[in-house]
């Protein structure tokens, strides 16, 4: 739904500015730069990004500065990068990431995810460990395809891998302050260098944000009940070096206390997607506490020796997250509003002990080779507790009603090992290989206050599969590689039990689902080039997806549930295209367009529908819609994003212009199709004018974000009445910047 001027105008407004910029460079052309050359370490090895035969996106820091600027959490990533889409339900942790399409709108705090997740090396598997916040980054790179070989299960749709600024012996660092709408404050600093000449270095990085609340409560007449959030992280690392051995250790920690997303009953008018009059991004009417706080630690060490050619590589992680989120889920008060609630509904959810160990030992060769070889070892363990929490019983409307205790440990190993040959000067074949064997033991016990007795149910699983990878490279010139890959992708089985609304005897049978593995073949092939004397970059790539037992969660409906199914099949095609362009001096310009196509391939796939009343328009029978031919929930087809950097060159220093827009068209929330649950097509847009020296060392700029207030539905809760969530409202502030 849109409410003003419909996104394409919108769309055409963005274009406008960036031509409007590029309309104001120099009519004189100097010399000017040339595009940087990106190493990623897609392949777990330093290399062009333009020679790697992986469809990679990337941000670059001045971009990832603005779009997160104003204390935003995950969710700016949304659509900066072609196919790559991030939405959650939660307030600042979760986000759930969708690559070509392929995610899982699950909200359970046990959940896997198909796009694999990995900081500084190490991945985050809980869902709930996955919102640490973005500060002093080096780069963020967005790997689309299945990543099976080198990163391992889970990673059937992609990875998104952030990487942080490392130690050097160089004395450096930055203080940035900035305050913007609602009382928002934020502080980002970090610094290093060396503490052993030669040796020892060390970097410390820090990042504090806090927003007042701004939601009045108009059921209890509070004001600024909601909204806000106070939060700190900080990261620590130490960098060795000496002869042939070479260490990291990182250490870091984030604290989080707020509210949670906040839900609104009949946001949604009934047989259409347009907000209803009475919504308000400002006020609420709820009977229900909202609260967030999310507490995580962990360290990695990272060893490296080189064996005179040969690199022993060992990384060893370890995570863990305290998690407590309470919140109204009917989103008003019982007979009372926003229009229809039939029934209260509050629920928690807490992970109170949680603990994961990774350790990943790795052999390579010396880069440069004609022929070059990788293998390893990798270890996965998690052990993990969930709460489940339904409130309102007879003796206290507030009191406990329901109460669940959920019990998962996974554990994985795998072998893998990859290679690449030189057939030639211009060709290169690239394979790769990987066993991986999973085990999975779940326990769930549900207890009701004052009703004797308890209600218990669990499963174990084990599984192993093989991925593997094929590509060929050829360079056509030594500006141009061409590129084809073929790869197959593996998601683990799945256990789910989420019993606060099932009031039966036998959880096993009635309130427990499981998931068999999904696999998945991928098809893609490429062209990367630099073009006008490095002045462009254009990479563009064509994919096919087929998925076999493709895992979704039928989520909410009348019973308030998550289920775990397997559709028999799933395919899904399209393409991603990215341009970045100096085309004169001292303006820079980047664009990134994606269409994915999906599909779901099952005609005996039906699930239940909506609690409330929806307009379902899916074939229904008996109350289960028929999901054949629907497109994957979340699953954009479209996404567009642009940005431009336009600087003037003034005494000491420089004043500079940058917007970024990013489009995706309409989305479904859920399996199934109605007219209410759907976010149509949506148009975003940032700014930031500033001034930097010379020498950096004083930055100054003014910023906004969805600065022409663009209004969409984000998401909803199809239980028991048209609840809806919608994107944050429009952020301007000012920023200081010191670098030394």
């Amino acid at each position: 739904m849109r409410t003003g001027n419909p996104s394409f105008t919108r769309l055409l407004a963005g274009a406008a500015s960036l031509m409007a910029l590029s309309v104001a460079a120099p009519a004189t052309v100097q010399a000017q730069a040339v595009l940087d050359e990106i190493i990623v370490t897609a392949t777990k090895r330093a290399e062009n990004q333009q020679q790697v035969p992986i469809s990679v996106g990337t941000v670059a820091p001045e971009k990832l500065d603005a779009v997160m600027s104003g204390g935003v959490d995950l969710l700016a990533l949304s659509a900066q990068v072609p196919s790559l889409y991030v939405e959650s339900t939660f307030s600042r942790t979760f986000p759930r990431f969708y690559i070509r399409g392929l995610g899982n709108s699950d909200f359970d705090l046990t959940s896997t995810q198909p796009v694999g997740l990995v900081i500084d090396e190490v991945v985050q598997e809980n869902p709930m460990l996955r919102g640490f916040p973005l500060f002093d980054v080096e780069r963020v790179e967005v790997l689309r395809g299945p990543q099976g070989t080198l990163f391992g299960r889970n990673t059937p749709a992609g990875t998104v891998s952030f990487i942080s600024k490392k130690p050097t012996q160089e004395t450096e660092g930055y203080l940035t302050a900035s305050y913007g709408s609602k009382n928002t404050i934020g502080a980002e600093g970090a610094i290093g260098g060396a503490l052993v000449d030669g040796i020892l270095s060390a970097r410390l990085s820090m990042k504090y944000d806090r927003k007042d609340d701004f939601i009045d409560n108009t059921f209890t007449g509070e004001k600024n009940a909601a909204g806000g959030h106070n939060e700190v992280a900080a990261r620590l690392q130490l960098a060795y070096e000496k002869g042939p051995l070479s260490a990291l250790f990182n250490v870091h920690a984030r604290d989080l206390d707020g509210t949670a997303r906040v839900f609104v009953a009949n946001a949604i008018k009934k047989g259409s997607n347009d907000l209803s009059s009475t919504f308000s991004r400002n006020s609420v009417f709820q009977n229900g506490q909202n609260a967030l706080s999310v507490s995580s630690q962990g360290g990695s060490l990272k060893l490296e020796y080189d064996f005179d050619g040969v690199m022993l590589t060992s990384i060893t992680g370890f995570e863990t997250v305290d998690v407590y989120t309470r919140g109204d889920i009917d989103g008003g008060v019982a007979g009372r509003g926003p229009g229809f609630v039939p029934f209260d509904s509050e629920t928690a959810d807490a992970v109170p002990d949680h603990a994961q160990w990774t350790q990943e030992l790795r052999l390579s060769n010396a880069d440069g080779e004609r022929f070059r070889w990788q293998g390893g070892l990798f270890y996965f363990n998690e052990d993990v507790t969930a709460y489940g929490y339904a409130y309102g019983n007879a003796a206290d409307p507030r009191g406990i009603a329901i109460f669940t205790d959920s019990q998962q440990e996974t554990k994985t190993w795998a072998l893998f090992g990859q290679a690449s040959y030189d057939l030639t000067e211009q060709v290169t074949l690239t394979g790769g290989l990987r066993y991986n064997d999973e085990e999975k033991d779940f326990a769930v016990i549900r207890t009701m206050p004052g009703v004797p007795g308890s209600t218990t149910g669990g499963a174990e699983l084990s599984d192993g599969q093989v991925t593997w990878d094929l590509s060929l490279t050829y360079k056509a010139t030594d500006d141009v590689n061409l590129f084809a890959r073929v790869a197959n992708g593996y998601r683990a089985p799945s256990i789910q039990s989420r019993p606060l609304f099932y009031f039966g005897n036998n959880i096993n049978r009635d309130a427990l689902s499981i998931a068999k593995a999904e696999t998945l073949m991928s098809y893609e092939a490429g062209v990367k080039s630099d073009l006008w004397e490095r002045k462009a970059r254009l990479n563009v790539t064509a994919f096919y997806t087929d998925i076999e037992d493709q895992q979704f969660t039928a989520v909410g409906g009348a019973s308030n549930n998550n289920t775990l199914i397997n559709a028999k099949g799933g395919e899904g095609y399209g393409f991603e295209a990215e341009l970045e362009l100096l085309p004169v001096e001292n303006l820079m310009l980047t664009g990134g367009l994606s269409y994915n196509h999906t599909e779901i391939k099952d005609s005996t796939l039906r699930i239940p529908v909506c609690g409330g009343g929806c307009t379902v328009t899916d074939p229904v029978v008996n109350g289960f819609a028929q999901l054949d031919g629907n497109s994957f929930p979340n699953a954009p087809k479209w996404i567009f994003s642009a940005s431009a950097r336009y600087g003037i060159p003034v005494e000491g220093g420089e004043i500079y212009a940058f917007t970024d827009w990013n489009y995706r068209s309409k989305v479904n929330f859920f399996l199934y199709t109605s007219r209410e649950f759907y976010s149509d097509s949506k148009l975003e847009g940032g700014l930031k004018l500033g001034y930097v020296s010379d020498d950096e060392k004083l930055g100054v700029a003014i910023f906004g974000r969805n600065i022409t207030n663009e209004k969409s539905l984000e998401g909803a809760i199809d239980f028991n009445n048209l609840t809806g969530i919608v994107n944050q409202a429009p952020f301007y502030g000012v920023e200081l910047t010191s670098k030394f």
